[in-house]
């Protein structure tokens, strides 16, 4: 590409405000640089926002640097009352990229005869940059999620029931953090409108979401997650179509099935079936020594999965940290609410 020429602005106050924004733009560039690094360990986000810096660094030309006001700036050291309530890191980074966006918006509009290259490029990073800044407020969202889902103790996943709104209902107030939709026999429009129904239920009580199977219908009501079995799509591309702050979690059977759900960066497994399910009546019980086994080689947050129930759960009493997946247990439970306290005091 051939390079554009520099015409050193005719009047030095010019030179002086690009200067001044480059230097602006850069410094608030550096700081977002450093949150995505060491804050969410996005090298993704730092390395781009590095180059961004670098570009900008390579047009601070020598006509610019040599207009700078120092101690003639009538408002240097001049401070905003605003800048003492930034109390978040999302809040220093959001306001520095607001700084970015603003120094860029001024190079643009005062470089677009004497610098066009300098101008294209403060363009494109300009636009560039509200992409990026709403990906890490939706990476701070799947933090927030992620945290949540460690704190699950019971994995309630649903099945046809003619009063399914209110038994989640009532699993809801006696203490389950994340439920997982499961329906198989109504048509595509009914699932929608139970699915929001429920999501909207969960998000009351500050509860993680959770669709089985569809994304599309995890789109369509906002989920907070996927569930995926082994033969249901791959982990990267549900990824790719849900974006970095939804939860996928991935049924396994095996170690090997494990070690890929690590590998391939799902959030969380169930391992089992642990006992007989009618959920999964075609698949052989793993057994409790296998779910041991599992739990220990995984610092993913497991469920155990398949046929618990009160009379059973006390096999698994020696297992730490032990998580559990139910739904026949508490879906067709006479009393849902006491059935859930139950199985929580168990594993508290």
């Amino acid at each position: 590409m051939k390079s554009m020429t520099v015409t050193p602005p005719s009047d030095n106050r010019i030179a002086q405000l690009i200067d001044a924004n480059l230097d602006r733009a850069r410094e608030g560039l550096r700081v977002m640089e450093d949150w995505c690094r060491f804050g969410l360990q996005r090298s993704d986000f730092s390395i781009q926002i590095k180059n961004w810096r670098q570009q900008l660094g390579v047009h601070h030309h020598n006509i610019y640097r040599k207009a700078r006001l120092t101690s003639k700036d009538p408002a240097m050291g001049v401070s905003h009352p605003f800048q003492k309530v930034r109390s978040t890191p999302e809040a220093i980074f959001i306001a520095n990229s607001s700084r970015v966006q603003e120094a860029l918006r001024v190079i643009e509009e005062f470089t677009r005869i004497t610098d066009p290259k300098l101008c294209e490029i403060a363009t494109k990073i300009r636009y560039e940059s509200y992409e990026i800044e709403m990906k890490v407020l939706n990476t701070k969202e799947g933090v927030i999620k992620r945290q949540k889902l460690k704190g699950c103790g019971i994995y309630l996943i649903t099945t046809y029931k003619k009063d399914l709104e209110g038994i989640v209902l009532q699993a809801l107030k006696a203490g389950v953090k994340i439920v997982q939709y499961r329906e198989k026999f109504l048509n595509d429009n009914e699932k929608i409108s139970q699915a929001k129904c429920l999501s909207s239920l969960c998000k009351k009580y500050n509860s993680l979401f959770i669709v089985n199977d569809r994304i599309d219908i995890a789109l369509a009501v906002d989920a907070d997650g996927i569930h995926l079995g082994q033969e249901d799509i791959p982990t990267k591309i549900a990824r790719e179509l849900l974006g970095s702050e939804k939860i996928i979690g991935r049924s396994t059977h095996c170690l090997e099935d494990i070690k890929n759900a690590e590998n391939e960066g799902c959030d969380y497994i169930g391992i089992g079936p642990i006992f007989p399910s009618e959920t999964k009546a075609q698949l052989e019980p793993i057994g409790i020594d296998y779910l041991s086994k599992g739990f220990s080689e995984t610092l993913l947050p497991a469920f155990a999965i398949g046929g618990i129930n009160s009379s059973n759960i006390n096999k698994l009493n020696h297992i730490d940290n032990l998580r559990i997946a139910v739904s026949d247990a508490i879906i067709n439970s006479n009393d849902p609410f006491s059935k859930t306290e139950e199985l929580l005091k168990f594993l508290t």
